[in-house]
């Protein structure tokens, strides 16, 4: 007696883009839900019904992204590891620290997916990952009440955000060639739908280099959480579908080189890995 092929499966609470077999496809894990053994590779159920292995796609970011609004110095324990070039940087430009949230916009070229490779320019001295929450909104926001601003959330996934140390000018006003690089920015590998994630002030986060741990933190650390960002940002702008607020980075980056693997966890998220490769991958 021969099984018949799994059925198709078009949605999910938990979600992926991919590319396999010349085409892009949505995608959910195997079962619907994350393995527990971080070492065990995951198998994806596409949207037609095939089976493969996380190993054999390439991964996308996991939803059709429209404005890419990232947050800068959000954590106190961050603030505190920077202290000593917070304050150098800011005498050398006499630049005051903001009270409202540090934030600034992103390219759809900076991103790239789970597995991917960013480059390590030969000139950098110090790169380094930043492990985040994303919030991704679910429907049209503008002028959301703290109250109400979660329920526009549709999901959350992990970014890691990797900076340039050596080509900043200002921390209170990131240039370009820092927070706004081609493939600088891994988003993945999942969208978690919101109602798995009842608070999002409620996870760990974890990187390894290697293999090692090097970065922990936890999202109640935020200076701006989830909800105080939404209404901010609401206040003044109108929030898409698709729209993505990276919301910072706790204590504990340190220097990557061509080579490493980085990963980077958020509780009940998933792992989202990326390597550093050398210009000369990319042939420069």
């Amino acid at each position: 007696m021969t099984s018949s092929p799994p059925k198709p499966r078009q949605h999910g609470l938990i979600t992926a883009r991919v590319a396999y077999g010349g085409a892009i496809h949505g995608a959910t894990p195997l079962g619907g839900q994350l393995p527990s053994d971080a070492s065990e590779l995951i198998r994806l159920q596409l949207d037609d019904g095939r089976v493969v292995g996380e190993d054999q796609v390439v991964w996308l970011p996991p939803f059709e992204v429209g404005t890419v609004i990232a947050l800068g110095l959000n954590y106190a324990d961050h603030v505190k590891e920077l202290a000593k070039e917070l304050s150098d940087r800011s005498a050398a430009n006499s630049a005051k620290k903001p009270e409202e949230p540090l934030v600034f916009l992103k390219a759809a070229s900076a991103l790239i997916g789970h597995r991917g490779q960013t480059r390590r320019p030969a000139d950098a001295s110090f790169m380094h990952y930043e492990c985040e929450l994303a919030v991704v909104i679910g429907r049209i926001a503008s002028k959301v009440s703290r109250a109400d601003a979660l329920s526009v959330v549709a999901g959350y996934s992990i970014c890691n955000d990797y900076a340039v140390r050596d080509y900043l000018e200002n921390w209170f006003r990131p240039n370009l060639r820092v927070k706004n690089r081609d493939g600088g920015t891994v988003l993945g590998p999942w969208l978690v739908d919101a109602s798995l994630v009842p608070d999002p002030q409620a996870l760990t986060l974890r990187t390894t280099v290697n293999g090692k741990s090097t970065q922990q933190g936890h999202t109640g650390n935020m200076v701006h959480d989830v909800a105080a960002l939404i209404e901010y940002l609401s206040a003044f702008m109108t929030l898409q579908p698709g729209d993505v607020i990276l919301t910072g980075t706790p204590e504990g980056v340190v220097n990557v080189n061509a080579g490493d693997e980085v990963v980077c966890e958020v509780e009940g998220l998933g792992r989202l890995v990326s390597t550093l490769a050398s210009d000369t991958v990319f042939g420069r």
